[in-house]
């Protein structure tokens, strides 16, 4: 059975090709977002969001997990080494994939009530993405299982000048 990432599909189409190898070599081991993590002392969230470019490896962490993965770290490092920077969000909007549109809805639905509550606790700021912890739990329940995401992002005031 092939371990083939479909990259004709986006948003891997607009990837460097790297961000397949790497999502086919963790497929072929059977590993988790979490235990290559553990390889390199990261979140799996944050993990994964470097294999799908959205976040930086150094040039240390991208050996590490290209060794732990069975793939030459060199080919990593030319297409994602120090001198890459990734091009942050992808995929059309809204998204088409039904748990990134989903997430959108949540937004769409959400986002202003969350903002108005931000406002009242915080003041006048935003939470941040570039300092923030994400993490996706699973919650048992008699009605079905429940998906507990958790943004943990700091909050940052608006200047006034």
């Amino acid at each position: 059975m092939s371990q083939a990432v479909p990259s004709e599909i986006s948003p891997l189409a607009q990837l460097p090709p790297i961000c397949s190898k790497l999502l086919e070599a963790k497929a072929r081991k059977g590993w988790t977002f979490d235990q290559v993590a553990k390889v390199i002392g990261k979140d799996e969230v944050w993990v994964a969001a470097a294999f799908y470019a959205q976040a930086k490896f150094t040039a240390d962490e991208l050996r590490k997990v290209s060794e732990a993965l069975d793939l030459p770290s060199a080919q990593a490092l030319s297409e994602i080494g120090d001198h890459w920077w990734p091009n942050r969000g992808i995929g059309p909007t809204p998204p088409t994939d039904p748990v990134l549109y989903r997430l959108y809805e949540a937004v769409l639905v959400y986002g202003t009530p969350i903002k108005a509550v931000i406002h009242e606790k915080f003041g006048d700021g935003i939470m941040s993405m570039i300092d923030c912890k994400i993490n996706v739990d699973r919650k048992a329940d008699p009605k079905g299982d429940r998906v507990v995401l958790t943004i943990d992002g700091k909050f940052l005031p608006y200047a006034r000048w």
